[in-house]
């Protein structure tokens, strides 16, 4: 027994193995980020940061263009997730968090102060889930219910990185 994995994962009792040889499960657990016994939303955010490197030596369009994929295409991800876990919103799945933190980034100029405190706040948000996002959380479900809460955590986040390095 591994003390960063699980044995199973879900009511189906997935395996590690079975999960990272499954393209839309390796994606829903953010690269693998996911399957870690300990914090995994955080690990998934910290998976999102070497996406966000890559997309930030492109323009802001397609910064814009892959963040929006990337939350269209997590509502069907996650959905499909939690359907094969036999969980409606299972903590590895961290699709939601990488799509979140994206959105949490979008066009701020890098630094990494700016990657800090994004990283910080949006962690904040996703954790506390003030309102609207906690009400969000509890009455929403499906993949459109999984990514919501951390699509308005990450324009919270945003919101307040804007004001505050404007």
């Amino acid at each position: 027994m591994s003390i960063f994995l699980r044995e199973h994962y879900g009511n189906s009792r997935l395996s590690a193995m079975q999960i990272l040889k499954d393209p839309l499960l390796l994606l829903a657990f953010g690269f693998g980020s996911g399957l870690s016994r300990k914090m995994p939303g955080t690990m998934g955010t910290v998976a999102a940061i070497p996406l966000y490197l890559l997309l930030i030596q492109t323009s802001g369009w397609i910064y814009l263009l892959a963040t929006l994929i990337s939350i269209i295409s997590g509502i069907a991800i996650c959905d499909y997730a939690a359907q094969k876990l036999q969980v409606p919103d299972y903590g590895g799945i961290v699709w939601d968090e990488i799509a979140g933190f994206l959105i949490t980034l979008c066009w701020l100029p890098f630094s990494w102060q700016n990657l800090l405190a994004g990283f910080v706040l949006f962690r904040l948000f996703d954790i506390l889930k003030p309102w609207p996002i906690k009400w969000l959380d509890q009455h929403v479900h499906g993949g459109f219910g999984i990514m919501l809460d951390d699509v308005v955590a990450g324009v919270f986040a945003a919101l307040i990185l804007q004001v505050w390095f404007a």
